[in-house]
């Protein structure tokens, strides 16, 4: 089957599936994509033999936004309530050829899924079909051992299950690109926990301390009440937090915190700082402008900043914006890294993260 299922916010399966048609384009791979409309996946298809290797090969996962992650499939799998185990081993049978070693399963779930049974299903199932699986010569026999993929089923309903695999050098570091997070009570606004997706989306793994490591020098623009000013200041940040609006009065009790009241798109610092973090939800345009400025007069060397999209015009918005980004930057002869993701915690917004490199 020359199909890959990518996975997305619910709501968004049609920015996501035009994102990976013009990616797929650009890397010489050529196909079209069917929407579960409002189901949070999308099954692109890649017509001609070879053709979803060839983008997976071509493609990586951290190049798109709107796609989370994504599988290659294998089978759609109808699942009689008789034998649904048997049904999958059947399925995958019929074509193991196409099938890389894998070690390890993973079952997903819609991500806006409300049947609870199904969830329940879902759970007690991973271990009988694993088992099984293994017992067939379709899973390898230690579970916790290297392998270049992983089997995935994507369970729509206890009626039906695409089957498929990912690689394990090109997939979401979390499944379905949800890393799971907690809130704190001391956090000021749930705003918070999009500031620490960020970081574990975007910063290499095991680099952390690189990035955030104690003593460096931080602003907040627009920053009341202070979600994301709490982050900086967990990783012993100083932090100038700019907003006309009042602060978290715990916050600034902390001793890391300079609160200026002032206009976050119009104020910029002495001297350049480590971190410029931005959470200004309004004008993505004026805030890829701000931040090419920034970046440009060096004033940061690391930021990451949300672009709030208008509801009709999401991709195209987001396009305008990449292209006032990377042509503003450009002309600096800087060099730098850009990556940007609709992250699980944003909603209309996407999250952008550029890294100054010279």
């Amino acid at each position: 089957m020359e199909q890959l299922i990518a996975i997305c916010r619910p709501g968004f399966e049609t920015e996501a599936g035009r994102e990976l048609t013009d990616s797929a384009a650009s890397g010489g791979v050529y196909g079209y994509f069917e929407p579960s409309v409002n189901q949070g996946f999308l099954t692109f298809h890649c017509p001609g033999p070879g053709q979803v290797e060839m983008l997976v090969q071509r493609l990586s996962i951290d190049q798109l936004v709107f796609v989370r992650d994504w599988f290659v499939v294998l089978a759609d799998v109808a699942l009689p309530a008789s034998d649904r185990v048997g049904a999958v081993i059947d399925a995958l049978r019929s074509v193991d050829g196409a099938i890389p070693v894998c070690a390890r399963i993973e079952i997903r779930l819609p991500e806006n899924n409300a049947d609870a049974d199904l969830g329940n299903f879902a759970r007690k199932w991973v271990s009988p079909l694993s088992k099984a699986l293994r017992g067939a010569g379709l899973l390898e026999k230690d579970s916790k051992a290297e392998s270049p993929a992983r089997l995935e089923v994507l369970l729509t309903g206890f009626e039906r299950a695409i089957v498929g695999f990912s690689l394990a050098s090109n997939r979401a570091r979390y499944v379905s690109g949800i890393p799971r997070l907690r809130l704190p009570a001391s956090a000021p606004s749930r705003s918070a926990l999009k500031l620490e997706e960020a970081w574990k989306v975007f910063l290499p793994p095991g680099q952390e301390l690189d990035y955030l490591g104690s003593g460096k020098q931080a602003v907040d623009l627009g920053a009341a009440p202070g979600g994301w000013t709490w982050q900086l200041v967990r990783q012993g940040m100083m932090v100038t937090a700019v907003d006309n609006g009042p602060m978290n009065a715990e916050l600034m009790a902390s001793g890391h915190v300079e609160h200026v009241e002032a206009d976050g798109y119009q104020w910029r610092p002495r001297r350049g700082v480590d971190w410029m973090v931005c959470d200004i939800v309004d004008h993505p345009r004026r805030t890829s402008e701000m931040v090419v400025h920034w970046l440009s007069a060096k004033l940061c060397r690391y930021t990451v900043f949300n672009l709030k999209l208008p509801m009709k015009k999401r991709y195209d918005e987001w396009l305008v914006c990449k292209d006032i980004l990377e042509e503003g930057l450009a002309q600096t002869e800087m060099n730098f890294l850009l990556r940007a993701r609709h992250l699980y915690h944003d909603r209309e917004e996407i999250t952008c993260f550029i890294e100054r490199r010279d």
